[in-house]
């Protein structure tokens, strides 16, 4: 724990170093987390602070304010504040007397639904990833896969060739806080790894100056980034006739979790399969299967808004 006594900087980036090598948070979170708390000190050193254990309450209220005034939204606010909350218990300065947290509220946003593709248009966007040549079959694989499974991209393009059990059927894959889950994955998926495992990772192998473990390689031997998947998935959705900015690897996993829950599968289990810590997380999707039901009987029932269009 840093010392509530240090100045602030090395308050941060004591802080941050024991998020990344203790906590083991994902680097993006940790440069979120260090773009709040620079933030923060600043506002700090222009109310005269220049030690953790000086914050009051005071401050924080103000720096609250300072993100609003700003034209920050409440979600990044609420980042902020949480990045803010996080560090000082860090420090060891809240849970006393004066403590700097007490009675600060975070500010309320609705969370937005997460973008979902409808079955077919997600069957059209796998369809367009011909399995002909190593490009193809790669293509084929990392969506069969991503759908199939759930992943996350990232999850996606660090996938080690030892974290295969095509026997099984399983995928090991390292989420986020660098914590390992087992994930099952059907036979179209599987079909698709074998192809390429067998025809096009060799072809792609060759190219690269040093061997490489990661399952899916770009045309240089090397791994796929996710960049490069996200151009090819762009790319994929004009194919299929999808609208691309309607089209990201992160939203063929809403599309995994909603399809599972449409399907019937219970809360708990998709929540495991998506490596998510609080049932709350999973839950958005119960939201977005209440959206789709919504649709359809506005689009299909006689007393739907469509329907009453079309009679008008």
């Amino acid at each position: 724990m840093a010392s509530s006594q240090a100045g602030l900087g090395a308050a941060v980036d004591a802080f941050l170093a024991h998020a990344a090598v203790e906590r083991g948070l994902a680097p993006r979170t940790i440069e979120a987390y260090g773009r709040d708390l620079a933030r923060f000190a600043a506002h700090l050193a222009d109310e005269g602070v220049t030690r953790v254990a000086a914050v009051r309450r005071e401050h924080v209220v103000g720096f609250a304010r300072s993100l609003e005034r700003a034209g920050l939204s409440p979600r990044s606010r609420a980042r902020a504040l949480v990045a803010a909350r996080r560090w000082l218990r860090h420090a060891g300065t809240s849970g006393g007397a004066q403590d700097p947290l007490q009675g600060v509220p975070s500010p309320k946003s609705d969370r937005p639904l997460p973008r979902v593709l409808r079955p077919d248009e997600t069957a059209a966007l796998i369809e367009a990833a011909a399995p002909d040549g190593a490009l193809g079959l790669r293509d084929r694989a990392m969506l069969e896969v991503l759908y199939g499974a759930g992943l996350r991209v990232s999850e996606l393009v660090s996938l080690p060739l030892s974290g295969l059990d095509r026997r099984a059927g399983w995928l090991r894959v390292r989420g986020k806080g660098r914590k390992e889950r087992v994930v099952p994955i059907g036979e179209p998926a599987l079909e698709a790894l074998d192809a390429y495992l067998e025809s096009g990772r060799p072809q792609l192998a060759r190219a690269a100056a040093r061997a490489s473990e990661a399952v899916f390689l770009s045309r240089r031997g090397t791994a796929m980034s996710r960049q490069n998947f996200f151009l090819r998935l762009r790319e994929l959705a004009r194919r299929a006739g999808v609208p691309s900015e309607r089209v990201s690897p992160h939203v063929l996993r809403h599309a995994f979790a909603t399809d599972l829950l449409e399907g019937g599968a219970d809360l708990r289990a998709v929540q495991t399969l998506l490596g998510h810590a609080h049932l709350a997380t999973t839950q958005i999707y119960t939201h977005v299967s209440r959206s789709r039901l919504r649709e359809t009987v506005e689009r299909r029932h006689p007393r739907g808004s469509h329907g009453r269009r079309g009679a008008a």
